[in-house]
């Protein structure tokens, strides 16, 4: 199966106006996220943004970049936009896999992304997703943090995905696992997922991935070491800006 890896980006951003081009490291972080997919081996890598201002930083650093509608209301509504510019996908027989990997992940560990087509193509899954154990207590009970309620099998490192919540759960004692929003997608999948309206719980939770389950399809699940670090604040910046720091190599 081909593999291409789809980066969405938009410039809103109510907590870091202008995020995708935000310096790191001397590379705006759109650019230090394309970076890390290029680093996977995987395949082609494109971004899928919402006007020509991201679209010029990355392909001033060598990148692919499509403009999508800036009005789309999702990441994978603007990766299958893009993906209509992408005729070797369009054409393509070998059912291939669609990444969607997040724009504002610039300490992404690109392993995890080879970790996710195994598991794709291994469970027969339509989607694939990640997850991690939570360590910290108080992550337990925030809604910020997306709690995956899955199954695994007897390995401990992947299995498939019965729900995803805000709320704290599954009951009782155990490990809850965190969801990491990177996703990929049969070709067939992510097609028949844009054109599910949304669904009950979804909107009720605020989290996309419940179409998907409400429609039947299924979600495997591949079990990372950490979770990424999102840059959603200037704290979360400072903090990405420290970690690429610390590996640059020196001059």
């Amino acid at each position: 199966m081909s593999v291409a890896i789809f980066i969405p980006a938009r410039m809103a951003s109510t907590r870091l106006p202008g995020k995708p081009l935000a310096d790191i490291a001397g590379l705006p972080m759109i650019v230090q996220v394309m970076k890390r997919a290029q680093e996977s081996g995987l395949g082609k890598v494109v971004i899928a943004c919402d006007g020509e201002e991201i679209a010029s930083a990355v392909r001033a650093h060598g990148g692919t970049a499509v403009v999508t509608d800036p009005n789309l209301p999702s990441g994978s509504d603007r990766i299958w936009a893009a993906l209509q510019h992408e005729d070797w996908v369009l054409h393509s027989s070998d059912d291939p896999i669609i990444i969607n990997l997040q724009g504002d992940l610039p300490t992404f560990d690109s392993t995890l992304l080879q970790d996710l087509v195994r598991v794709l193509r291994t469970t027969g899954a339509d989607i694939a997703t990640l997850i991690t154990p939570i360590t910290r207590q108080d992550e337990h009970e925030n809604p910020s943090v997306v709690k995956a309620v899955v199954a695994l099998d007897d390995s401990g490192k992947q299995g498939r995905a019965l729900y995803f919540t805000r709320a704290t759960a599954p009951y009782g004692q155990g490990v809850r696992y965190h969801h990491i929003g990177v996703y990929a997608y049969r070709y067939a999948a992510l097609k028949r997922f844009v054109c599910l309206p949304p669904s009950t719980l979804e909107v009720r939770e605020k989290l996309e991935q419940l179409r998907a389950l409400e429609a039947g399809m299924t979600i495997a699940v591949s079990v990372a070491d950490t979770a990424a670090l999102g840059v959603d604040t200037p704290e979360d910046l400072a903090r990405a800006r420290a970690i690429i720091g610390r590996a640059a190599p020196s001059p």
